[in-house]
């Protein structure tokens, strides 16, 4: 992948659609969440026409502070999985990635918790409201489990879409990428609905 990777989304929409590009915009990924699912399934296709499925995304149970949401390929082969630090991640979000194995190989945690209240208590006032997307931009790091920081994830100032920008800090293989920008576009989702 070139990074650094871009992900973007309309705020205004009924069913979330993401794209996922690279550096120099080649579409690398499109989602179009399902509306109404209690159990998140989700699908990650190469093309907005939904012909070629690469990833799907599926949780463990119905919505739940604590849920794990499994990473498997088109094949149907298990990757990996995300899970959200639940108490943990009131304040500040804070998320577990596992590879394929089980084990716990990143962590995702928010650089600060201060931005997502400010956000969602800026957002609150009447008119001025929706200018916060522009002044709360959240970053989000994610470190392995000695704290070498591999990725960093930043919200850019955007009206009407939210737009993230994704850099590697370190050289990762293929399949680590994959583990981390499937974690990142399941983190943004849970973490959209929170404010």
């Amino acid at each position: 992948m070139n990074f650094p990777l871009s992900f973007s989304f309309k705020l205004l929409a009924l069913a979330s659609q993401i794209y996922i590009r690279d550096t120099n915009g080649n579409l690398l990924g499109y989602v179009k969440q399902k509306m109404f699912k209690l159990k998140e399934d989700i699908n990650i296709f190469a093309d907005e026409k939904q012909t070629q499925m690469l990833f799907n995304i599926k949780a463990d149970r119905m919505i739940d502070w604590s849920a794990n949401y499994s990473f498997t390929d088109a094949r149907g082969s298990f990757l990996g999985s995300i899970k959200r630090q639940g108490m943990r991640s009131i304040w500040k979000a804070s998320y577990d990635i596992f590879d394929s194995s089980g084990n716990q190989v990143y962590k995702i945690t928010e650089e600060n918790g201060w931005v997502k209240f400010g956000d969602a208590l800026f957002g609150e006032i009447p008119i001025v409201g929706i200018l916060s997307g522009y002044v709360f931009n959240p970053t989000y790091l994610l470190s392995r489990l000695d704290g070498t920081v591999v990725a960093r994830l930043k919200k850019q100032p955007a009206m009407f879409e939210g737009k993230f920008i994704l850099e590697n800090q370190t050289q990762i293989s293929t399949e680590e990428e994959t583990r981390i920008v499937l974690g990142f576009l399941m983190m943004m989702l849970l973490e959209r609905r929170r404010g």
